[in-house]
């Protein structure tokens, strides 16, 4: 592990992992750790595909004129020579993955988000860390592969068992982290209780759902606020009042929105 950039002060570590990269078969990745916003501004990779993934953080990509945010469970897909920016707020971690091959359900997508299953994320993490021989890597990568598919922008239109609940209304929050939605008015669309979403929410993010919708558009803002005025990202995510998002904001992280550009 070294020391590579900084990012508006804070410091960028990246640790590099590389398993069968002179074939189509291989992949390669790239493990970021920082604990402020990190910024891959605009790029184009004309020879590998690319797959950003910020689990626990905030992802916000951009693609051409397109803008969205990615969260809970996702990550963000962009096919060669495609033009693109990220940005990443709240995670640790940051994983960014380069393949030569597209994933069999993402033939179609050029860019966007998509759904990360639990069984390659751990496959991704297992792999991004030292020790691991290549076979036993490349036979995590088809499992990788296999575990990331298009996602959902509308709830389903059935009832979420288990610990599905939570995940998928965050995975909402996160794509508009200004939506006011209630939380009755969720489980109503869920089909289910609000007792049961909100025993889901403190399982599953151990947290209630109005501090994890708090959380969630503050992460977005540090993002924002890199490129947009304070009036403008208050109202993006949600606040009713610049002087009400500022408080939060402070109260969030410690220091006032204009003092994070400052430093």
């Amino acid at each position: 592990m070294s020391l590579t950039e900084r990012f508006g002060g804070d410091p960028l570590w990246c640790e590099e992992y590389g398993y069968g990269i002179g074939s189509p078969g291989g992949i390669y990745l790239l493990k970021y750790r920082s604990s402020g916003v990190l910024e891959f501004g605009e790029r184009r990779q004309d020879f590998l595909h690319q797959l950003y993934w910020a689990p626990g953080g905030v992802l916000t990509a951009r693609h051409g004129l397109s803008v969205r945010f990615v969260g809970e469970g996702e990550a963000f897909w962009v096919q060669r020579a495609v033009s693109h920016e990220v940005r990443v707020t709240g995670g640790e971690l940051v994983y960014r993955v380069c393949l030569r091959e597209v994933p069999p359900a993402l033939g179609d997508l050029r860019a966007g988000a998509v759904a990360v299953d639990a069984e390659a994320g751990r496959s991704l993490r297992m792999i991004a860390r030292p020790g691991h021989d290549e076979e036993r890597a490349l036979a995590a990568r088809a499992r990788i592969l296999a575990g990331l598919g298009a996602s959902a922008d509308e709830l389903p239109g059935r009832p979420v068992a288990g610990a599905g609940l939570a995940a998928t209304v965050a995975r909402a929050l996160a794509h508009d982290p200004g939506d006011d939605t209630r939380l009755e008015e969720w489980a109503a669309r869920l089909h289910t209780s609000v007792t049961t979403l909100q025993r889901d929410f403190r399982r599953e993010f151990g947290t209630s759902y109005r501090r994890y919708r708090a959380q969630l558009r503050l992460r977005a803002a540090r993002v924002l606020l890199e490129t947009e005025p304070v009036t403008r990202v208050a109202r993006q995510v949600g606040y009713a009042s610049p002087s009400a998002f500022v408080a939060a904001y402070g109260k969030e992280f410690g220091h006032t929105p204009g003092g994070r550009r400052r430093r």
